[in-house]
């Protein structure tokens, strides 16, 4: 084998070791690996300055059956005021043992929450309702759909909640906490005249009695979102409907449970009010370049982020991209970070030539190797290194791949289940969006 030979197939080997050695830093990492003499080039280019960065809301957060269910109204001094409220089935846990005669004595409706995100000093007020049309668990459902079509008019319940948190004495980890509604008793009276037939199995059930609905009042100040625990698990008896009834010659009430589970319908709405934002002039315009961008769970705001001269890089196909990793940096000042938690992962998705949000490469291949966590420096780093390669080479296949540089979309990756936003530093901004890509350029 020549020493010409040699040194090729050694730099076939490296690259892909590279690629993988490569996922933690950018710039000279790895570079001691590549082989020396005019074989390759090895560059690293940094694009900053010309880097286009504004503010959407994004639309069409799809709310069906979550992990976890929000709820609440929020005024947030950055990101104007969000309300959110929560339609859900409840199954039979057993054929009820009500007999002739039997007497409802009250119905409660027990939530579990664990997180608050805003003011815990304030009292909002929940309303809830019967719900009145059956809410398909198959169909898909969006953050601008409207919950209250589906129920009564009429609330069951007024209730004035005052969310709290408490830390365990011990590992200093915020513990569940429980609330208890009592609702109307015309509730309990319906439930336990329903026939037998109507409770012979839960598509009965649900055709008898379809949910309910809460819907919070918007606050003016303050306010919080709470995440709630609606599904029971193993350990966990989750959030239940109980109804307290007492048969004839019984000198005791006796006690059933509706629960919520995977099979539950589970859907919320979410509204947003940005009217008196500082942000609120330039939304969803590709007019004017901000220093600051804004990114917000609950169908809230995304950015939108255009990175020129990527399609660029295709006027040579002999470069081997090592790393191409794109920067965000937060606003910890604008962001009031130790008040308001910063999403803990940012999502980021490129947009196809026809104009459909899709995942890079990059995620499927690894998501470690993707990226977009928060970083002790409250950056979020995205590896891109194979949709820039796929670009170069124009590359296609079954998903279409090839791309025209038609832009992203940044937005939190918990989209539904969590209360989350920030405020990053725009491309204006003094260490603001950064893009830095280290090839590899065969020379022969």
């Amino acid at each position: 084998m020549n020493k010409h030979f040699r040194r090729k197939a050694l730099f076939l080997l490296i690259i892909p070791i590279f690629i993988l050695s490569a996922c933690d830093e950018p710039g000279d990492v790895g570079m001691e690996l590549l082989p020396s003499g005019d074989l390759i080039s090895v560059g690293n280019r940094i694009q900053k300055d010309n880097i286009r960065a504004y503010t959407f809301i994004d639309d069409s957060v799809r709310t069906d059956e979550p992990s976890r269910s929000l709820l609440g109204s929020f005024r947030d001094p950055v990101f104007g005021t969000t309300t959110i409220d929560l339609a859900f089935q409840l199954r039979l846990a057993s054929f009820p043992d009500f007999k002739p005669g039997v007497v409802a004595d009250s119905i409660k409706f027990f939530f579990y929450y664990y997180t608050v995100y805003g003011d815990t000093s304030t009292v909002q007020k929940l309303k809830f309702y019967e719900l009145t049309e059956y809410i398909d668990p198959d169909a898909k459902f969006y953050d601008d759909h409207d919950l209250s079509q589906y129920a009564s008019s009429v609330p069951l319940a007024e209730f004035n909640f005052k969310p709290r948190v408490a830390l365990d004495s011990v590992y200093k980890d915020t513990l569940y906490q429980l609330a208890a509604v009592t609702l109307d008793n015309s509730l309990a009276q319906k439930l336990i005249s329903a026939d037998s037939l109507d409770m012979v199995n839960n598509d009965a059930f649900l055709n008898y009695f379809k949910g309910l609905y809460i819907r919070p009042e918007v606050v003016s100040q303050g306010g919080a979102i709470v995440t709630l625990d609606m599904i029971p698990t193993s350990s966990f008896s989750g959030s239940a409907l109980v109804l307290y009834y007492t048969n004839p010659g019984d000198t005791v009430s006796k006690t059933n449970a509706y629960f919520i589970t995977d099979f539950s319908s589970r859907v919320s709405s979410f509204k947003h009010d940005y009217s008196q934002t500082a942000f609120y002039q330039n939304l969803n315009k590709e007019t004017t370049l901000d220093s600051l961008i804004y990114i917000q769970s609950t169908g809230g705001l995304q950015s939108k982020i255009y990175i020129p001269g990527l399609e660029n890089w295709r006027d040579s196909t002999k470069i081997a991209i090592n790393k191409a990793e794109l920067v965000f940096h937060v606003d910890t000042t604008a962001s009031d970070f130790r008040k308001y938690p910063l999403p803990t992962q940012l999502l980021l998705t490129y947009i196809n030539k026809d104009g459909v949000e899709t995942l890079p490469r990059d995620h499927a291949f690894y998501p470690l190797y993707y990226g977009g966590f928060l970083r002790p420096d409250y950056t979020y780093r995205f590896n891109i290194t194979q949709h820039l390669q796929g670009i170069i080479t124009k590359e296609t296949g079954k998903d279409t791949y090839i791309n025209d540089n038609n832009g992203f979309y940044l937005t939190p990756y918990y989209k539904n289940e969590e209360m989350r936003r920030a405020v990053l530093k725009g491309s204006t901004s003094n260490k603001g969006i950064t893009f830095t890509v280290t090839y590899s350029k065969l020379m022969q």
